[in-house]
């Protein structure tokens, strides 16, 4: 319950900028300039309120690049025009490309989630950071970062699949309003996930070092 206030504020602005704000928009330009319009304008709650966001954090880390790269992409799907269901599919690729993002990242032995948790982890404090460094050239701890970020690209894909799904399913008003809950339900079905592996893949690593440990101790301690 505590952790539920802690961030019921949080959830209801997200809710407002990224559910009622869109439809509201929508269900205010579409009667009046069509249904592309008022997709444009359901648009642009979420991404003034990404644009706005950085530039109150004013960080320059992967976190912050991450964001942006999002917002840009968020921006360059809405350019061209084209059909109803064209400009929804476009929008929705946007979290595909992030997950080839993850994709490719992993392919080419630099793991984004290991980008995006250094990035963390400076914020968090400077031990932190060091500990995270320290484990870098740790081959157990380069295949936990590479899965991850595998895991978080296939999940991206997965959920760029499910939202095109709903394009084609759903009108546009109840698209509005399910999409967003999907999505986030997908999201925090990774976060969640991920902050399990990890705790257990920490919990594992440990183990293995306190063993190591044991074991160079066992011939001084024989002699």
């Amino acid at each position: 319950m505590k952790v539920v206030r802690k961030h019921s504020g949080t959830v209801a602005v997200e809710l407002l900028v990224n559910v009622a704000l869109p439809f509201a928009c929508y269900s205010v330009v579409q009667p009046r300039f069509g249904d592309v319009r008022g997709l444009l304008a359901s648009a642009a709650p979420p991404v003034i309120w990404s644009v706005a966001q950085f530039l109150y954090n004013r960080r320059a880390d992967a976190v912050s690049i991450f964001v942006l790269l999002g917002i840009a992409l968020s921006l360059v799907a809405f350019i061209g025009g084209g059909s109803v269901k064209l400009l929804q599919l476009r929008e929705n690729l946007v979290t595909g490309a992030i997950g080839l993002v993850f994709l490719g990242s992993a392919a080419i032995g630099k793991p984004l989630i290991y980008q995006l948790a250094r990035a963390g982890a400076a914020r968090q404090s400077a031990s932190a950071a060091a500990e995270l460094e320290g484990l870098k050239d740790n081959h157990y701890f380069r295949r936990t970062m590479t899965f991850l970020t595998l895991v978080w690209g296939f999940g991206l894909l997965g959920a760029t699949a499910i939202a095109c799904v709903l394009v084609f399913t759903l009108s546009i008003r109840t698209y509005l309003i399910v999409s967003p809950f999907v999505g986030y339900g997908i999201l925090g079905a990774l976060a969640s996930w991920t902050f399990w592996f990890s705790r257990r893949e920490r919990k594992r690593g440990l183990a293995r070092r306190a063993a190591m440990a044991s074991e160079r101790e066992v011939p001084a301690v024989s002699s």
